[in-house]
């Protein structure tokens, strides 16, 4: 029952830091394009982004918690971890980009263009596929 609980808690957190992966992009594309807007929307996106990144950081930790304790006290383990685990790292950097993004242009500095980060806020749902398929199918 306990393993039960420690993986439903995992993907229930894993979830809420993804929906920050996704979104936090889109908002910096919202900055990207409110240039020339008055002043109060860019700021108004970028708290939003600011609180949103916060919010990413704490629902990572409890993933990342819950994930050692699936790994460290149920045995989870296997070739297909390892790759999952290095997707994981790869994401991790990329939201770390985005946050630094955000806080770049907080400070007055420039973003990519709105059609580079609406590339970049698509690479995310294909590195969560193939995550998705190694928990799942655990090819090796």
């Amino acid at each position: 029952m306990a393993y039960l609980l420690i993986k439903s808690l995992h993907i229930v957190f894993v979830i809420a830091w993804m929906a920050t992966v996704f979104y936090l992009p889109r908002i910096l594309v919202n900055i990207k394009e409110a240039e020339g807007e008055p002043a109060a929307v860019k700021a108004r996106l970028e708290l939003m982004g600011r609180r949103l990144y916060k919010f990413g950081h704490s629902m990572f930790g409890m993933a990342l918690i819950f994930g050692l304790a699936l790994w460290l006290y149920f045995g989870i383990a296997g070739g297909w971890l390892h790759a999952k685990l290095a997707l994981v790292v790869l994401m991790l950097g990329y939201f770390i980009w985005t946050g630094r993004a955000l806080k770049r242009s907080m400070a007055g500095g420039p973003l990519p263009s709105s059609k580079a980060l609406r590339i970049g806020n698509e690479l995310p749902v294909l590195v969560l596929l193939a995550i998705v398929y190694l928990v799942v199918a655990k090819p090796f």
